[in-house]
């Protein structure tokens, strides 16, 4: 069987996206999602945010790391399925109001979902290049 693993995964470090728009992924992580910028890297068409204890990466698809991908993502193909984002509280209420306030719009109802803390409740949206974004709640007593 070989050797134990000489480690083990504690979290997701860092997700990274390739971003048709900088400034407007941007506006849409920080105002609409709360992230905040950990730093900027323009010579690589880069910004970090902070996301909770975790980071995404936005990089430019005509940057010098983003070219790399090939053609953006779009209707017909993503960067990735989704990213969750582990939140709290979830008020389903105060979330469809503060989403429809920033014109983002809710991909069908709330539902439970298995997340790495347990079932919980949670919703999903787009962010403004087609990528999936699950706002996940903690473990409710309903579902786990």
């Amino acid at each position: 069987m070989g050797s134990e693993r000489p480690f083990e995964i504690q979290r997701i470090d860092h997700v990274v996206l390739r971003v048709q728009d900088l400034q407007r992924a941007l506006a849409f992580y920080c105002d609409v999602l709360g992230c905040t910028v950990a730093r900027e890297r323009p010579t690589l068409g880069m910004i970090h945010l902070h996301a909770g204890s975790s980071m995404i990466d936005l990089i430019s698809v005509d940057g010098a790391l983003g070219s790399r991908g090939g053609p953006a993502a779009g209707a017909q193909g993503r960067n990735l399925e989704h990213l969750c984002l582990r939140i709290e509280p979830f008020d389903e209420e105060a979330l469809r109001t503060h989403l429809q306030e920033h014109g983002v719009a809710v991909d069908g109802q709330v539902r439970s979902n298995l997340g790495a803390e347990g079932d919980g409740l949670s919703l999903y949206l787009r962010d403004p290049d087609g990528n999936a974004v699950e706002l996940k709640g903690p473990t409710s007593p309903c579902c786990g």
